[in-house]
């Protein structure tokens, strides 16, 4: 696998030649500071570009021309990622070598299709997207916006960090908010995508066994973006200690399961410790049936149904989530800051060292086993300056005993939030 970064005035290209595939890869991903109201007018955009462009009118139609251009694949998604708002389209088609002469340009062309000939509709007085594809599209991200109660886990986490970091970007919800939905036309959203145009830093990667002569020269050909390519700073974004003591929070819910969310701030870490050390603390931690908390929460005292941790290491903190009964709600807080404890007072072996070491390396070499996990990878390399593989296996391989016991005396409890079901005592 070789790899290679092409700076450009506008944009940077990524290619990564591998023959591992019988596909090739195009992400290209437009990423702006974050920005609480942009984040539903890119929810809203992706939507709204991947509905129709002025070539293809209809879902049918672009359908029809995915199956042309041999069962092409194309996904849009829109993440937060620390200080930095992320939206990414991607396309995924056979190797000319599987299909016919020229289906590598034929695929891009379909992408450009859908990034730069959106379907709009003009009048004397301003241009806006296509009437019809925005309000199905409107209707769409609405729909997301109020499903996300629906899914536990994933509102008790959302919930938990705007208790821990209230008004702040630690705050904000990926999906996006009905309050700010409710202010988008189809004429705003589509100043927003001449804007998005001009100001996102654009980067675009490559994934495939493909020369990257042809790449550059199809990506050249395609992408006539002029602007000035801005600087990128850090994603990482450190929350604030504010308390002495931890907040606790109960919300109700009309579900028969209640969901536990503890959240951890951590001291000042340094990056080995935000990228490594926090991955085996948190395996030992919560990580797998062979954890503390999975043994002594889960087996030995039957208090939960499920239980994790997981590190959030561009925001330096822990998110340690499980579902339980609401009447077990005080054994079960009480049990996990113990086994939290016993992190700090190294009650912990070297084999439990090992065993996170091994799923973290195994894990990190099935990366080249996928494109998209690839591309997460890359990805990770330019915006959070991430190691490759061999520079992940060489560094997790030095996090020691001592280095989880330091980290865990960092960790602060901060938020202790239950979204209380209402059907527990059945």
């Amino acid at each position: 696998m070789k790899y290679r970064k092409i700076k450009t005035q506008a944009y940077n290209l990524h290619v990564i030649k591998t023959k591992k595939f019988k596909t090739i890869t195009v992400e290209v991903c437009f990423k702006s500071k974050l920005d609480k109201e942009e984040i539903t007018y890119r929810n809203l955009l992706i939507n709204t570009l991947c509905e129709a462009c002025d070539k293809y009118k209809t879902k049918r139609e672009m359908s029809i021309a995915t199956e042309d251009l041999y069962e092409l694949s194309y996904q849009a998604t829109n993440y937060i990622s620390g200080a930095y708002n992320v939206m990414c389209f991607d396309i995924t088609f056979l190797n000319d070598k599987y299909t016919e002469d020229g289906n590598f340009e034929s695929s891009l062309d379909f992408l450009c299709e859908i990034l730069f000939n959106p379907l709009v509709e003009s009048s004397y007085a301003s241009t806006r997207f296509n009437k019809n594809n925005f309000e199905l599209s409107y209707k769409l991200l609405e729909e997301n916006i109020k499903c996300v109660k629906e899914n536990p886990t994933l509102y008790s986490k959302m919930r938990l960090f705007e208790i821990m970091s209230p008004n702040s970007i630690h705050s904000y919800r990926s999906c996006g908010y009905i309050e700010d939905l409710k202010n988008v036309t189809a004429s705003k959203l589509y100043n927003y995508y001449l804007k998005m145009l001009k100001t996102d830093i654009l980067d675009i990667f490559v994934i495939g066994d493909i020369s990257e002569p042809r790449v550059r020269k199809a990506i050249t050909d395609r992408f006539k973006i002029r602007t000035l390519k801005k600087k990128s700073e850090s994603h990482f974004v450190s929350m604030k200690r504010t308390r002495l003591f931890p907040k606790k929070v109960v919300e109700d819910i009309s579900l028969l399961q209640s969901q536990l969310a503890l959240g951890y701030k951590f001291d000042k870490t340094s990056l080995f410790e935000r990228r490594y050390v926090l991955n085996v603390l948190s395996y030992i931690l919560g990580g797998g049936p062979d954890s503390k908390l999975f043994k002594d929460v889960r087996e030995a005292n039957s208090l939960c149904y499920s239980i994790s941790s997981r590190g959030v290491p561009l925001n330096n903190a822990l998110v340690i989530s499980a579902g339980i009964s609401a009447k077990d709600f005080k054994k079960a807080v009480t049990l996990i800051k113990k086994n939290v404890k016993s992190i700090h007072q190294g009650e912990f072996s070297e084999d439990d060292i090992m065993k996170a070491k091994v799923t973290y390396m195994n894990s990190i070499k099935e990366l080249e086993d996928n494109p998209q996990n690839l591309l997460s990878m890359y990805t990770g390399m330019e915006y959070l300056k991430s190691d490759d593989i061999d520079g992940r296996i060489k560094k997790i391989s030095k996090v020691s005993k001592k280095d989880v016991i330091k980290l865990a005396s960092k960790l602060h409890l901060d938020v202790i939030y239950l979204l209380k079901g209402d059907n527990n005592e059945d």
